[in-house]
């Protein structure tokens, strides 16, 4: 079946998810420096969670432009995919509001390492589709980065009960390494 639906849909999931987000930013209530100080830690965690959504929303962009077609397990693994990008407000709200305490780190880890886990399932969903010759699975090749980053969500949900600062800068270390331009998919349909 054609992809169009299904990106159309994600692309609409993914905008509210972030206006949701920002919705869940309150002004303060009093007009001085002093009242914006008490937003900063909801701030933080909402740009971390906005450079997530950014990351999730460019990366699907980009896997898409080498699908083909999509079946219902793509669908399925795609909604797998933003059942979790949906509780990124719930898990920012929740450690904005509690400025960095250890259980919503921890949980806001847990909410990373799924979305990781689904988009992973999904990948692999569309190159059993597509073919391990597919244009598809030659551009994810062995997916390193993608790796990497679920054994470092993995190694900071539990550091957040020992240090939930270490545990968000690992947090912010695979949103780095996922802010780097990736042109394996570039790569590859050029090839």
């Amino acid at each position: 079946m054609p992809k169009g639906r299904l990106e159309a849909f994600s692309d609409g999931v993914i905008a509210i998810i972030i206006t949701i987000m920002v919705l869940e930013l309150k002004a303060p209530d009093q007009p001085d420096l002093a009242a914006m100080r008490a937003l900063i830690p909801a701030f933080l965690s909402y740009v971390l969670s906005f450079v997530y959504v950014g990351i999730y929303w460019n990366n699907h962009h980009h896997l898409f432009q080498v699908v083909k077609h999509v079946n219902g397990s793509t669908l399925w693994a795609n909604l797998h995919l933003l059942f979790w990008l949906s509780l990124f407000p719930f898990a920012t709200a929740w450690i904005g509001e509690n400025h960095f305490a250890a259980l919503p780190v921890a949980f806001y880890g847990v909410v990373l390492l799924l979305a990781a886990v689904a988009y992973f399932t999904l990948t692999r969903t569309l190159v059993f589709y597509h073919g391990e010759d597919s244009t598809l699975a030659r551009a994810l090749g062995r997916d390193l980065k993608g790796k990497l980053s679920l054994l470092i969500y993995a190694a900071a949900i539990p550091l957040a009960f020992a240090n939930s600062r270490l545990a968000c800068a690992l947090y912010v270390l695979v949103a780095v390494l996922w802010l780097l331009p990736d042109r394996r998919i570039e790569k590859a349909m050029s090839t």
